[in-house]
């Protein structure tokens, strides 16, 4: 079929194969118990989701996969056909109907008697189609966000609530202990709430009550309990072939977080895996990654699930081996604490870091790494994980590139892209999630600096005046900013270490190698650029609105070096041929460029870890504004964007004889046939 989307296989079948029967067990279980999780994502995502995806399911299970049986029935049109099941394909990759990565909604190609023609072959179709006729097509809402006629959040499902009532409902969370990944917030009347958490155990409404607060807030139990059911089912049959006592002691951690919505528990899952070295089989569980929350606070349910690959992880290894010493480079390093400075951890313990490919990735964005636990005391006082989604990087690579590079530099752009990329998300995550030091006053008069004599900020000179107060976090403080800043941060980290000589040389490349090392920093600053423009396809223009928070963190880049650089980036729009081109001055990045990157990665690591987020949200709201001339910009952007990236992911099956994998053609209808037997 003629599709415009772009399709890639996350392959591991080379790598399972290589499994004992026990991992293979262990690592079947763990992947149930991921995909399991998909209805919690639809209805985190929209109210319509679930109801769409049983549409699709249905509609197979009525053909049995014969999708030809489908076009000529009733005047179906095949090109209508193909439209309907583009649209199925998106939805599932993206599990919803709202992208991944921009959090914009999509709707089908089809005309809308198409879906009605199509529901007439069951009963059942005809019930879901009644349930989705009107939202699957309605635009608005356009995006995700703070719920108004423009946008939607099913975060806040059923009558709208505002910003302000949203802060409130988290005083009174706040003053419960009460951590707000898990939950959602319902209105029920004038002044009413209640606080709906993830649960399998459900409860009557519980007061959440506080002093001088005009507001009636109530806590329930059980959101998604049925899903949650059979995740922690499959979780504890998992444990049955975990590989050693650390893992049975997260997995039954993470079984009774569910089981009573206890974040708490959840936390104490995260400090024992962050100790699971090494593992063959790796796991993320849970309310992770608060992007899609307008708040920034609630997060998506994930699972993933992978094989980790010894040859490649052993050469990040060295990187690993060596952070100490790059650590010192970077931009608030000073002479005390053995050269760090007075805002990074006195000892890096180096993490556990893996090249990891995915066997079951259930979440609506599959990113390329990851670092976690999110939970700042863990990774300060525990430790932290970084992994690599090896089969992930190597499908990007081969997608098709955004046109923003000169035709004349193309060919050797394309070429040195991924080992650039590669290394610049490996530095991302290791030492740009796993640096820097927050400010803390722990308990009352308990500090983790010198109160009587603070540490001097490298931005003024002075001594800092604000830091993390007791109970306060980053996310806390930093609300709608604290994940699109720290990705930000995360990037410039990357980007700033990707001219040292020694680091590249550590990854192999030199002035004599293949690609130069200078070829590669070349490619970074140009990917900066083009990374900044292809970001302005993920502002919404109906709401004024960023829609994902690594966007938002190219673009605020991307104006950084076009502000601060002297040139060493430039933009050049020709509106008529609907083309953008970045250009870099090679001569200009070690002398401009990179000055311009440490003076921004210097002001957000500081304004991190000393809490100032109200000095941060004017920097960097005025670093990501989009102006008259970016709205043009974003215009051609839009023209000339790529077809969406959809995934087709691998299912496991287990029998009297043992598991067996089975992988999907990357098709639309390889797709939906993935999903349809995977029987959630």
């Amino acid at each position: 079929m003629a599709a415009r989307v772009q399709i890639y296989k996350l392959g591991i079948a080379q790598l399972f194969d290589r499994l004992s029967e026990q991992e293979k067990r262990y690592s079947h279980y763990l992947s149930r118990a991921a995909w399991f999780g998909t209805r919690i994502i639809l209805r985190q995502v929209s109210p319509e989701s679930l109801d769409i995806f049983d549409f699709i399911l249905e509609l197979h299970k009525s053909c049995g996969g014969d999708w030809q049986q489908l076009s000529g029935l009733d005047g179906i049109a095949v090109e209508e056909l193909e439209a309907f099941l583009e649209f199925a394909a998106t939805f599932l990759s993206n599990v919803g109907n709202y992208y991944g990565s921009g959090d914009q909604k999509f709707t089908p190609r089809s005309k809308p008697d198409t879906l009605k023609k199509l529901a007439s072959r069951s009963p059942r179709l005809l019930s879901l189609y009644t349930n989705i006729q009107d939202a699957v097509m309605a635009i608005p809402p356009f995006t995700l966000g703070y719920p108004s006629k423009l946008a939607q959040s099913s975060y806040y499902p059923r009558e709208a609530i505002e910003r302000d009532s949203i802060a409130l409902v988290s005083e009174h969370l706040a003053a419960h202990s009460i951590f707000p990944e898990n939950t959602r917030v319902r209105k029920t009347g004038e002044d009413k709430f209640e606080v709906l958490q993830a649960s399998i155990v459900s409860t009557d409404p519980v007061p959440l009550g506080i002093p001088s607060s005009h507001i009636e807030v109530k806590l329930v139990r059980g959101d998604h309990a049925e899903e949650l059911a059979k995740v922690c089912e499959n979780l504890s049959k998992a444990a049955e072939h975990a590989a050693n006592d650390i893992q049975r002691k997260f997995l039954a951690a993470y079984i009774e977080s569910f089981r009573t919505g206890s974040l708490d528990v959840y936390r104490d899952s995260q400090r024992t895996w962050v100790t699971d070295k090494a593992p063959i089989v790796e796991n993320i569980f849970g309310f992770v990654e608060p992007y899609r929350d307008p708040a920034g606070i609630r997060a998506e349910f994930e699972g993933l699930v992978a094989i980790s690959d010894a040859e490649e992880t052993k050469f990040l290894s060295k990187l690993v081996e060596n952070s100490d010493k790059f650590i010192r480079r970077l931009p608030w390093a000073s002479p005390e604490n053995n050269g760090k400075g007075a805002f990074e951890k006195s000892l890096f313990e180096p993490p556990d870091f893996s090249s990891i490919h995915a066997l079951a990735y259930c979440s609506s964005i599959i990113f390329p790494g990851i670092n976690l636990p999110n939970y700042n005391d863990i990774r300060q006082d525990v430790g932290f994980k970084n992994v690599i989604i090896a089969n992930r990087m190597v499908a990007e690579s081969t997608a098709m590139q955004w046109p923003f590079i000169d035709d004349s530099e193309m060919e050797a752009f394309q070429r040195h892209k991924y080992p650039a990329y590669y290394w610049w998300v490996v530095l991302h995550e290791l030492l740009g999630h796993g640096t820097g030091k927050m400010m803390i006053e722990e308990h009352a008069n308990e500090f983790n600096f010198d109160p009587e004599s603070p540490p001097i900020s490298p931005l003024d000179g002075n001594s800092i005046k604000t830091w993390y107060r007791p109970g306060q976090t980053w996310n806390g403080q930093f609300g709608d900013l604290a994940t699109t800043v720290d990705e930000c941060r995360a990037e410039l980290v990357g980007a700033y270490l990707m001219d040292d000589p020694e680091l590249l040389a550590l990854f192999g490349f030199t002035d004599e190698s293949d690609i130069r090392a200078s070829d590669l920093t070349y490619n970074l600053y140009q990917q900066l650029g083009v990374d900044g423009l292809r970001g302005l396809a993920n502002f919404n223009v109906d709401g004024m609105k960023w829609g994902q928070a690594h966007s938002r963190a190219h673009f605020a880049i991307l104006r950084c070096l076009l502000k601060n650089s002297n040139g060493c980036i430039t933009v050049h729009h020709n509106p008529e041929a609907k083309k953008l081109r970045v250009q870099v001055d090679r001569s200009k990045i070690l002398s401009h460029g990179k000055k311009a990157l440490g003076e921004m990665l210097l002001r957000l690591h500081m304004y991190r870890c000393t809490a100032d987020s109200q000095a941060c949200r004017e920097y960097y709201e005025d670093l990501s504004h989009v102006d008259e001339e970016c709205l043009k910009w974003r215009k051609t952007v839009i023209e000339n964007k790529p077809p969406p990236l959809l995934n087709v992911q691998p299912n496991t099956f287990i029998d009297a004889n043992g598991v067996t994998l089975r992988e999907y053609e990357p098709t639309i209808t390889g797709i939906i046939q993935s999903w349809c037997e995977r029987g959630v």
